[in-house]
């Protein structure tokens, strides 16, 4: 059965950071990463990682989030700095490999 498991979501203030992890079983993932849903906002990407290490984020948080990815633990990570109020989401984690399958989501609430 394959599985992604969100963690780290939280309560930050702003400014603060948090590091989010998704741990993946069941299957080897060709690429992970992240996507964010706001209330009310559509799912936007935030960034994703090859098995290899190449890297993409969204335009307008390069900088502030940083993606990795553990191999050997068939996990990802999203550590995210400077953190605001605008960034409060329900993060995703998603896989793919012959297909998309997501995490269950984590909320990060960003407080001013």
């Amino acid at each position: 059965q394959v599985q992604l498991v969100e963690s780290g979501g939280g309560l930050v203030q702003a400014g603060g950071s948090l590091r989010l992890s998704c741990a993946a079983s069941g299957s080897i993932f060709s690429i992970m990463g992240w996507y964010r849903q706001a209330t009310g906002k559509p799912r936007e990407l935030v960034a994703f990682i090859t098995r290899g290490g190449t890297t993409t984020y969204a335009d307008s948080l390069t900088g502030r989030f940083t993606i990795s990815r553990d191999n050997a633990k068939n996990t990802v990570y999203l550590q995210m700095y400077s953190l605001t109020p605008e960034d409060t989401a329900v993060y995703y984690c998603y896989g793919d490999f012959f297909g998309r399958r997501w995490g269950q989501g984590t909320q990060v609430t960003v407080s001013s």
